[in-house]
């Protein structure tokens, strides 16, 4: 029997919107209800490449199971779960997809974590480290995109850097511009101010706050397996850590992002755990606001005879990640590491975020990324249009800015 879904799944290798056969050209804003598929067709298809049952559970908002995860991650049938992804992102929030209009400051490269993936970091001394001073960052802010609402700001950690340093690179960026959002400091870099400043994560929290800092970003999670940190980033802190920081912070009353670094030599069960704490951990303090999928760019690291992932694999990151991250409002197709073509494919598996305009990004790119330092904003719309979205700027909270 031919199931009507064969009409419309492709092989993985093809890689194409797993909906678009669905979606009249000239009527790309449809009801949920008209983009559905009968169920029984979805199970029929579900139950011939390992994902039975899962249908049904998306379509019921059951909570998938870690054993539904691996098999998500295992099964071929990348299409089938890039349809159940997107009807779930359509459930969600419709036509709409976020962009924002952001700044990216990475203040410096130097590093004490020597991890073997990243190509960024430096020494004091070594060719191309660098430590930008407040008034860098003052002048380069004053000098950015004036319709820019946010600041992403993150670096390497190197502990004789003053506290002091952090507070005014925080206040240099509210003098150029009083009026943005200051993204910044990954878990790894809190950490380490924290210590630095020798006091308790409440108060330093405070005086982060009201010299500028207004949300955090999700990096330096990594992937939570203690095997492979030991493997490949030993001298960077435990999950556990990092769980117990990003705990601590938004029951501080900020939000944060949370992220997933793919395709070192981390196994599937190991991303289904990640998942699963990252899930759990929202469940007790409702301070993530994005999960952002990131793929390993092996080029200039110690780990470089690793494959990049391969477009379908960063489609199924997409796509697993709005299924299983039932609590998570957002999931964000971050171009500068998926490439333009993938990410903005990824509007049709679940994600519903494709980040911002991006100025002077450096960690990834040092990495090997492709990608444009920067997008115009006409450009990043036209991307989301061509996926049959409304492209809707949004602030770092979520909402929407009105021109």
């Amino acid at each position: 029997m031919v199931s009507p879904l064969d009409d419309v799944a492709r092989p993985p290798e093809e890689v194409r919107p797993p909906g678009a056969a669905l979606l009249p050209e000239d009527s790309p804003h449809r009801a949920l209800e008209e983009i559905q598929l009968p169920l029984d067709a979805l199970e029929e298809r579900a139950a011939r490449c390992g994902l039975g049952g899962i249908p049904t559970k998306v379509r019921a908002r059951e909570r998938l199971s870690a054993a539904d995860g691996l098999a998500m991650y295992q099964s071929p049938d990348i299409a089938l779960l890039g349809l159940l992804a997107d009807e779930e992102r359509a459930r969600r929030h419709g036509d709409v997809a976020f962009y924002n209009v952001n700044i990216h400051i990475n203040y410096t490269n130097w590093c004490n974590k020597f991890c073997e993936f990243c190509a960024f970091q430096r020494r004091p001394g070594d060719d191309g480290a660098y430590c930008m001073s407040p008034e860098q960052i003052e002048a380069e802010l004053a000098a950015a995109d004036p319709a820019a609402t946010e600041v992403h700001m993150v670096a390497g950690v190197w502990p004789a850097l003053k506290y002091d340093y952090f507070l005014d690179i925080l206040r240099a960026a509210k003098r150029a511009r009083p009026d943005i959002h200051v993204k910044a400091f990954t878990m790894v870099e809190i950490d380490q101010i924290v210590k630095t400043a020798g006091k308790p994560l409440a108060e330093v929290m405070q005086e982060l706050r009201q010299a500028g800092l207004d949300s955090m970003p999700g990096g330096g999670a990594e992937v939570f397996s203690e095997r492979v940190r030991q493997e490949l980033y030993p001298k960077k802190m435990s999950a556990e850590r990092w769980i117990e920081l990003a705990r601590d912070i938004h029951q501080l009353g900020f939000r944060t992002n949370a992220t997933m670094l793919y395709g070192m030599t981390e196994t599937l069960e190991e991303r289904v755990d990640h998942l699963e704490r990252l899930r759990a951990l929202q469940d007790q303090t409702g301070g993530f606001q994005a999960y952002i999928p990131l793929a390993f760019h092996p080029d200039n690291t110690g780990i470089d005879h690793l494959p990049f992932p391969s477009p379908p694999e960063r489609l199924r990151a997409i796509a697993i990640g709005r299924l299983f991250l039932d609590n998570f409002d957002h999931i964000k197709a971050y171009w500068v590491m998926l490439g333009l073509p993938v990410a903005q494919m990824g509007l049709n598996y679940g994600a519903n975020d494709l980040d911002g305009t991006v100025t002077q990004e450096k960690i990834y790119h040092d990495a090997g990324a492709g990608t444009p330092q920067q997008l115009h904003l006409d450009h990043l719309q036209q991307l989301i249009r061509e996926a049959g979205r409304v492209p809707t700027e949004r602030d770092t909270l979520y909402q929407v800015v009105a021109r």
